[in-house]
């Protein structure tokens, strides 16, 4: 049986997240449903982490296995075909047999936009987060260099997680200005239940001066959630690329 390995892009607006649900429309139930019409058999699809409803991707990964009837870029160009417009198979490759998109992962880097400007774009509204208040960059970035390295980022964790060890590793934290657009990059060994977006809430607070700048060795130290209440909308989150050895 073959393993193929996929990448996939996705405008998350309209869909109610990754996982597949028996009512409501995910990436993953629309992906098997058009990969089990082509192959004429049931397809699942493991993917390398379940979005939320409304995040993005520019990059996820998926895994299936199937004795692939057909070249790999056939298979490619009739998904696309049959695929929404909200969808698209970037890229399909042969993976080793013991490769799964989630298990053999060992890093993701995650996007988070926002405009910060006092008029809101209608046209930026489902792809990033609307911030009006005045921002000093600086601490912002005084923050991220704080949260770099193998930390507890149980202040950074939403209720819900299934996460058994809250320890994690973010290698790098990039913070990008173009006119009144504002990018985070964040890039770790894996990242707890809306991690990313509370973070990106968080920073921003700091750079608002509404949290000050030495509670972010507090919240690493004494995790606690009084700080980190806010979660940034989902809009904003895009999942860039999921590392493999």
């Amino acid at each position: 049986m073959d393993i193929i390995k996929m990448i996939i892009e996705y405008d998350g607006t309209h869909f109610y997240g990754w996982q597949r649900q028996t009512k409501s429309r995910s990436i993953q139930g629309v992906i098997e449903r058009v990969l089990s019409k082509i192959l004429k058999k049931d397809i699942e699809i493991d993917g390398a982490g379940r979005t939320d409803a409304g995040v993005h991707a520019y990059g996820q990964v998926a895994t299936f296995g199937c004795d692939l009837p057909m070249p790999l870029e056939s298979l490619k160009r009739a998904m696309n075909n049959f695929l929404p417009s909200d969808v698209r198979i970037v890229d399909l490759d042969f993976a080793d047999a013991d490769f799964h998109a989630r298990y053999s992962a060992i890093g993701k880097t995650y996007v988070y936009k926002i405009k910060n400007s006092k008029e809101r774009d209608v046209f930026l509204a489902n792809y990033s987060y609307h911030y009006p208040y005045d921002l000093d960059d600086d601490l912002i970035r005084r923050a991220m260099e704080k949260l770099i390295g193998k930390h507890d980022f149980s202040s950074f964790m939403a209720s819900g997680s299934s996460a058994q060890n809250p320890v994690r590793t973010i290698h790098a934290i990039d913070l990008k200005r173009s006119g009144n657009m504002l990018e985070f990059t964040f890039t770790g060994d894996g990242f707890l239940y809306k991690m990313v977006r509370l973070l990106a809430a968080y920073l921003l607070e700091v750079g608002q001066s509404r949290i000050p700048l030495d509670k972010t060795e507090e919240l690493l130290e004494n995790p606690t959630r009084a700080y980190t209440s806010k979660v940034a909308p989902a809009a904003g989150l895009y999942l860039k690329e999921v590392y493999y050895n």
